[in-house]
């Protein structure tokens, strides 16, 4: 990666602890190199987080914010209905970088050592089922409906992880969906 130096330490510090986070797994980034592709030097970067967990809970933060923005223009691009979701995930899945949810990934690297990212995680997931829950129909049965789709949707994307194409689980999504809501 790139640092912009135009940025604000800080943001690039961020920057860089998100893309190699994602891509490489946060065990698998050492603090040395973060400060080394951010171009920023220990005592500023301690400056701003002073230690790789802070680091980790503001990388869970901005990529919430950053998933989530994207999210809700992807299903608004692609009909802003129930359907919308298989072509959002579809167009997620098909990104170069493509590493599946990072709460999911990292609760599976970190949970035992950092517990609140099972925290910060649900609160995703929890934003998440509110942005899809807009996207059903109502009915008695609206959070069970919800919950199902949750569950197959974060299946979708572990599955979407190591199979050489995404077009299983899109598949197992929209068979799901067309099941249970008409």
């Amino acid at each position: 990666m790139k640092s912009n130096k135009k940025l604000p330490a800080r943001e690039r510090i961020l920057l860089t602890a998100h893309e190699l986070f994602y891509r490489n797994g946060i065990r698998a980034t050492g603090i040395d190199r973060i400060i080394a592709e951010s171009s920023v030097t220990k005592v500023t970067f301690y400056r701003h987080f002073p230690s790789k967990n802070d680091l980790v809970r503001s990388f869970l933060e901005y990529r919430h914010q950053l998933w989530s923005s994207w999210f809700k223009a992807a299903l608004k691009q692609h009909g802003q209905d129930i359907h919308a979701i298989v072509p959002a995930l579809s167009e997620w899945f098909q990104t170069k970088h493509f590493r599946g949810c990072a709460f999911i990934n990292t609760v599976g690297e970190l949970a035992n050592e950092l517990p609140e990212v099972v925290e910060i995680t649900r609160n995703h997931k929890q934003h998440m089922d509110e942005i899809i829950s807009e996207l059903l129909p109502l009915s008695i049965n609206q959070d069970e409906l919800l919950n199902i789709l949750t569950v197959v949707i974060d299946g979708s994307i572990v599955h979407a992880q190591y199979d050489k194409t995404p077009e299983h689980a899109l598949k197992a999504v929209d068979r799901i969906i067309a099941a249970l809501i008409p």
